[in-house]
């Protein structure tokens, strides 16, 4: 389907590339616009930091469960109701969380905010619905560039709004946000999913194609591994802006916005060129930039140099990487199966973001004053390594099959 033919505002064409990115948008802005005010949420709620550190991991490890889910039912329902009734649900819970009489319920109504992942899982199948595997690379590297700008300018925003209103203005910037997010789908989403007919249960015993496709795991492992160094990243970072070097709501904000900037970019060159250079290339070039940003970064702790200012300027490698990475390998974990396009990109994303709540909690769990920044920089050049020696090893099987083909 080519760009021409399909009109924004118009239900009868599918989605508007603007539509997809603010969809993604706001999928970002809800994982972090709230991260500056943590420190004002725990005396708010009469609590540790550490339980509330807790909506971050919570919120990734639901986020993940949904993913399972989302694909395949957006496969058999179409993606237009299911993204509608995910933005619905996502107003309610962000309602809760506003309202919340301790951090108990707080973090159950956080949790539930989970739901907005629709429109970060469905956004990318929306994409390979209607373009090919190269030519969707390129399209989800434009839409994460967007969404990019979301988390850039969130914490900032998140930090200034707390400083007027409270902890509970990010949220209510959020439910605006949901409600106008909502009306957008209505208005311009046409249905692009090839509806099967098969019912939930046949669309899981279809799962083998995909958990049997070396393709499909050197694609998924590769993405979950890279971006686990950015979830690692959300999990410590704020203790160690806030708690480690002092830094006030809003000058973390500010700070906590570093990587945004890379994946900016990343996004960018990944748009630029994926279709010039491919998508392993471009997997192989994320990778190798996480793990050099997370190099010199800890090459600068160890020789006494840290500070707040170099220690987020090294994030924004990070950033890059993710941005060089992460459309490609999502590009090839929906072209293994195309008509299983909504469950592979569910399930991915599960991946991904399962492991970034574990990462996001055990970073907060190795985390003391006493530790500094050692243990958040080790893990997130370990999982940078890792996802290196999985691209590469996707990289070798291709090699070895290419003489086959």
């Amino acid at each position: 389907m080519t760009s021409a033919s399909i009109k924004f505002l118009d239900r009868q064409t599918p989605p508007h590339i603007a539509t997809l990115i603010i969809m993604c948008a706001l999928s970002a802005l809800s994982m972090n616009i709230f991260l500056p005010s943590l420190p004002n949420m725990t005396a708010y709620f009469d609590t540790e930091y550490r339980v509330l550190q807790l909506s971050v991991a919570l919120y990734l490890l639901v986020n993940a469960v949904m993913q399972v889910f989302i694909g395949p039912i957006s496969d058999k329902l179409g993606r237009r109701p299911v993204v509608l009734a995910g933005f619905a649900l996502f107003m309610v819970a962000t309602l809760g969380c506003i309202f919340a009489p301790n951090a108990t319920v707080f973090l159950v109504f956080r949790m539930c905010q989970a739901v907005v992942s629709v429109g970060l899982v469905l956004s990318r199948a929306i994409i390979r619905d209607i373009h090919s595997q190269d030519s969707a690379a390129s399209m989800i590297g434009y839409v994460t560039m967007g969404m990019a700008v979301a988390p850039m300018v969130s914490p900032a925003i998140g930090g200034a709004l707390d400083a007027v209103m409270g902890w509970q203005g990010s949220f209510w910037l959020l439910f605006v946000l949901g409600a106008l997010v909502f009306w957008l789908c209505w208005v311009d989403q046409g249905e692009t999913a090839q509806m099967t007919g098969q019912s939930f249960r046949d669309q899981v015993r279809d799962y083998p194609e995909l958990l049997t496709s070396p393709r499909f795991w050197g694609y998924a492992l590769a993405c979950a591994l890279c971006s686990g160094s950015f979830f690692s990243y959300l999990g410590g970072a704020p203790f160690v802006g806030s708690e480690i070097f002092g830094l006030s709501p809003t000058s973390l904000g500010v700070h906590f916005g570093a990587p945004a900037i890379g994946y900016f970019l990343g996004n960018f060159f990944t748009g630029r060129y994926a279709q010039r250079f491919g998508i392993n290339k471009m997997i192989l070039w994320g990778c190798m930039t996480c793990a050099f940003g997370m190099a010199l970064a800890l090459g600068i702790f160890l020789a006494g140099g840290g500070t707040a200012f170099r220690f987020f300027a090294c994030m924004t490698f990070i950033g890059l990487g993710n941005g060089l990475a992460i459309p490609n390998a999502t590009a090839g974990m929906l072209s293994v199966r195309p008509h299983l396009a909504g469950t592979a990109s569910g399930l991915g994303g599960a991946l991904m973001i399962g492991g970034g709540a574990a990462l996001s909690a055990l970073a907060g769990m190795l985390l003391t004053p006493q530790t500094g920044a050692y243990p958040l920089l080790w893990m997130m050049l370990i999982s940078s390594l890792l996802g290196l020696l999985a691209v590469l090893l996707v990289i070798r099987r291709e090699r070895r099959l290419a003489p086959m083909t």
